[in-house]
């Protein structure tokens, strides 16, 4: 019995071989027999295939420049704040304390206040923002590489608004970023945390106001405690 289907396999596969090759030439024969109608339809197609495949080269060509291009723009924008940045690096502590208020200034802060001065519980600079809330920044110039620790945001966290009201809490660093530890108490307690990026973009024109809500639920907008 399996042998009978094997024949049978092999036959109706010689039958498809032989009629393939019939059909085939068939199909060639009343292609030289139509040639006249057949070679421009033919031409036409192969055109549009060729134009095809070169139109989706060209586009797939494009997005790749467009792609380079954003890439490129991205890492001329960051060289560009860092070179701003390497300004505000040279600055001595109290420079940048000054440097930070002239900011708020440019931003249309009111009565901005620098301390300058050690054992000022954290309010390095104080001021009011257009709307009238008050604002509270430390500030903390550090080298890039570091990280601002728990301990200076708790500090900064036990002052802001106990000692000095503030509506607004800020804590600004030249670091690139706060520890996990840091930036959680700020979040918790309603702290905006200024890490060099967002400092950054401050340096380069973005409005404080427009920063201020970067800092995810840590916003500090909350308003001061009644007495």
């Amino acid at each position: 019995m399996a042998a009978r289907r094997r024949r049978l396999k092999k036959k109706t596969r010689k039958k498809l071989q032989v009629w393939g090759a019939v059909t085939a030439v068939a199909a060639v024969a009343w292609v030289l027999a139509n040639w006249s109608t057949v070679w421009p339809v033919l031409v036409t197609v192969l055109a549009a295939a060729a134009l095809g495949g070169a139109g989706w080269t060209l586009l797939r060509a494009h997005r790749q420049a467009v792609g380079r291009d954003r890439a490129w723009r991205a890492q001329e924008e960051a060289r560009a704040r860092e070179l701003s940045m390497a300004e505000v690096d040279a600055l001595t502590w109290q420079e940048f304390e000054k440097y930070i208020a002239e900011l708020c200034r440019r931003d249309g802060c009111r009565e901005v206040v620098v301390s300058g001065k050690s054992g000022d519980l954290g309010a390095d600079v104080v001021g009011y923002l257009a709307d009238g809330r008050k604002l509270v920044i430390q500030c903390k110039k550090y080298a890039t590489h570091r990280s601002v620790p728990s301990q200076d945001m708790q500090k900064f966290v036990g002052t802001a608004r106990l000692e000095h009201g503030a509506d607004v809490a800020l804590f600004v660093t030249t670091c690139r970023s706060f520890t996990k530890d840091a930036m959680g108490l700020a979040l918790r307690q309603d702290i905006v945390a200024l890490h060099r990026d967002l400092l950054g973009s401050w340096v380069k024109g973005a409005h404080l106001e427009s920063l201020i809500p970067l800092n995810g639920s840590g916003g500090g907008t909350r308003q001061r405690p009644s007495a």
